[in-house]
């Protein structure tokens, strides 16, 4: 039951980060921010969408 769990939460998690990627791109900050939070998703990914989700560039 623990790798149906797991297999579940990961994409869970891939689906997020891949929406949290394209509203980054989409956003109005600059090409070094938007990096930067892209990077930080793609090195931690629940730690970094958490961040963004909180601190990241807001319309």
């Amino acid at each position: 039951m623990g790798i149906e769990i797991n297999g579940i939460f990961g994409l869970i998690l891939l689906i997020i980060n891949v929406w949290a990627i394209i509203k980054i791109v989409q956003s109005s900050s600059t090409t070094g921010i938007k990096v930067l939070w892209v990077v930080l998703i793609l090195l931690l990914p629940l730690i970094g969408v958490i961040l963004w989700w909180f601190m990241g560039p807001k319309k």
